[in-house]
This record gives C-alpha cells, sequence and structure tokens, in this order.
C-alpha cells in the first residue's frame, strides 16, 4: 500500500470516528519542526535508538513537543511510521500518549508527541534519574495502575483491538505528575474481530517477550500481558528484565522472582531504593499479579481488565484465589519460564527481518528511553 493511501485511510477513519469534531492532531511542516527544536540541534536530543532519535521542542505558542525522527527512509520505515501514526489516531485515552501531529516531507518522516517532563519509566529504575529515587512506592503504584488501564483500552475499547507487542519501561513515558502514558505504537498489530491472535514474524525486546511469540511468532492481547507482567517485576524490584550473572550467562527475573514468592519472602523482592518504606499487602499484590502475568502458558494467563481488577484488591475472594494459584505452591523456575538463558553477547532489541526460530540470531541496538 502506497504511503499516500495509508494516510488517506486514516484521515477517513479518524473522521469517521469523530462524526464532525475536528482531530486533535494535525500536519506539520519541516520547516516548522525545524524551527521548534532548533534545526534538530544535539543539545535538544532525549534519546536516541535503532529507529532515529527524539528532539525535545517548544512550538511558536509555547508548548513543548517531542519529535520522532526516523533515521532512515524506506518502504519498511515509512509502513511502521504509517502504523504508528494511524494508530495514535485511533485511539484517545489518558494514559495511552496522544498524538499531536506528523510530518511527511520529501525523505522525511516524523511523529510530533506531547512532551513528557518525566521522561521514560527506563530512565527512573535504570537511566538518568535513577540514583535520585524520584519513584516512591504510591507512585510506582500509579504507574503500574495506569499503565494498565492504557493497555485495557488497546485490547478491549478500541476498534479494532490493539495489540501493543512492545511493552516495557522506555515505553512507559511520565508527565509532570509521573502519571503513566504507554507510547510507542511502531510495532503494535491490529486484531480483527473474532481472532484470537494474529502470525506474524517477531519483534521487540528480549526480557519481555511472551514464550509463544519469541518461538512460533503468535502475537495476541495475552503476549501484552506477559510483557506487562515482567514489567511490575522490574517496577517493584528496580531489577531489569535480563540479569547477568557471570561472563557467559543471563537470569530472567522471574527465575529470579518466582522461588521467593513461594517462600512468602516478599520485602526481598522490593526495590532496594524504597527503603523499605512500601505497603506490604500492594507489594505482595503487585508480586503476585506480575508474575501469574509473565507464565509460560498463555491460557493460564489473566486478562488485562482482570489484572486491574487485581491490582486494586477490591476483592477478597479473587486476591484469596490468585495467592492459593499452584503456580506458587513450589518454585519450578525452569518450567516456569522455559529456564531461558541467553549469550552474552547478546542485546536486547529483535529486528522484524527474521522468522521467529531465527529469533536470537540477529539482534539489533535497544530503542532509546521514549522512543
Amino acid at each position: 500500500m502506497a504511503f499516500g493511501s495509508i494516510f488517506c485511510c486514516v484521515k477517513l477513519s479518524d473522521r469517521k470516528e469523530r462524526g464532525k469534531t475536528q482531530p486533535t492532531w494535525r500536519i506539520f511542516s519541516l520547516k516548522e519542526l525545524h524551527s521548534a527544536t532548533n534545526n534538530f540541534n544535539y543539545d535538544n536530543k532525549l534519546g536516541e535508538g535503532g529507529f532515529g532519535s527524539v528532539y525535545w521542542g517548544q512550538l511558536w505558542d509555547g508548548s513543548q513537543i517531542a519529535v520522532k525522527r526516523l533515521k532512515v527512509w524506506s518502504n519498511k520505515a515509512d509502513m511502521e511510521f504509517a502504523v504508528e501514526v494511524e494508530i495514535l489516531a485511533r485511539v484517545r485515552h489518558k494514559n495511552l500518549l496522544s498524538l499531536r501531529g506528523y510530518c511527511a516531507e520529501g525523505q522525511e518522516r516524523l511523529i510530533v508527541y506531547d512532551y513528557m517532563p518525566n521522561l521514560s519509566l527506563l530512565s527512573h529504575l535504570h537511566g538518568q534519574h535513577s540514583a535520585e529515587c524520584l519513584l516512591d512506592w504510591n507512585r510506582r503504584m500509579n504507574i503500574a495502575l495506569g499503565s494498565a488501564e492504557g493497555i485495557v483500552y488497546l485490547h478491549h475499547h478500541a476498534t479494532p483491538h490493539i495489540i501493543h507487542r512492545d511493552i516495557k519501561a522506555s515505553n512507559v513515558l511520565l508527565d509532570g505528575d509521573f502519571k503513566a502514558q504507554v507510547a510507542d505504537f511502531g510495532f503494535a498489530k491490529l486484531i480483527p474481530d473474532g481472532a484470537t491472535h494474529v502470525t506474524t514474524r517477531v519483534k521487540g525486546t528480549l526480557g519481555y517477550l511472551a514464550p509463544e511469540y519469541a518461538m512460533l511468532g503468535k502475537a495476541s492481547e495475552s503476549c501484552d500481558v506477559y510483557s506487562f507482567g515482567i514489567l511490575l517485576l522490574e517496577l517493584t524490584s528496580g531489577k531489569k528484565p535480563i540479569e547477568k550473572l557471570s561472563s557467559a550467562v543471563k537470569r530472567t527475573i522471574t527465575d529470579w522472582a518466582l522461588p521467593l514468592a513461594c517462600e512468602s519472602k516478599f520485602s526481598a523482592l522490593a526495590d532496594p531504593r524504597l527503603d523499605g518504606k512500601f505497603v506490604e499487602d500492594e507489594l505482595k499484590r503487585v508480586v503476585l499479579v506480575a508474575l501469574i502475568c509473565a507464565q509460560s502458558q498463555p491460557e493460564k494467563r489473566p486478562t488485562m481488565v482482570e489484572v486491574v481488577e487485581l491490582l486494586k484488591g477490591e476483592s477478597k475472594e479473587k486476591l484469596t484465589e490468585l495467592e492459593n494459584d499452584e503456580l506458587f505452591k513450589s518454585p519450578h523456575p525452569t518450567d516456569y519460564n522455559d529456564g531461558t538463558l541467553l549469550a552474552e553477547d547478546s542485546s536486547d532489541f529483535i529486528s522484524e527481518e527474521k522468522d521467529p526460530k531465527q529469533v536470537l540470531e540477529e539482534i539489533e541496538p535497544e530503542k532509546a528511553q521514549g522512543s
């Protein structure tokens, strides 16, 4: 499908859904974005990765924006760009990053978003803000719930339903009040009515990929649930999804967390930076929800609607049922996460050029935070 045809579809679908109301996004000129970002000045750069770069900018009216500038123009990059713009044009939710507009002039492809002052969750857990301890327990709970509710919208309320396919810490952005906004829909897939999954080439980030997706290319809402489970463990513990154990071996966060949960050593799963300042019942609840989401059998994972309900802890009956799940009776790390061990030279980002069976054979650098 030609680029022009794709964007014609975007405009038409948006117009149909909004009726007579005007779209909340617009087309920017390249000149306008050059001016806003000081000609994409290095000092304005917020992040960089395999996709290109993200820049801070300020429009003539004083509003702050983030501009994603694709690095290389190609038909494939054009399609990924068009998919993200189409998805963003379809969705409106307080926990999903809003589209301000796009620019497609010559070979330039740029997407414009609202600027998020507190950058990404990744920056606070493992990046430039990690030493500042800005994420207290209350903020972490709000981030968990907010991002979950954003994914619920994608899975259950968007038409057609949407699989994100790249839920991870760098794709959860934080506004000025540390409220979560799920971002980056470049990998997203629309799910036709009645379909349980789509089969596709694998794309995503190691440590967050559901086994059935990594090995078979079967993408479904359940794959996002798995990724969200990993994200919850990361948010709670401050650990990365894959931890280096030796010069040759790495361990997944689930293989570390499950035995501790089975022994009810929940305080050992808390981020040391919290300095013991957390609500014990909430910590336990988040860990149990995370592990039930990140189990290898997709049919045993909850839906995101159920995840939100469990995180809120409003049903004592369902919490008791969760606590008594067979997963927590005795630890079986190898069965639990397929014993995934990765070679030292593996990085995190997977290209979509390979079949699922070749998923570990071609690796690209992980996308920058906030991409």
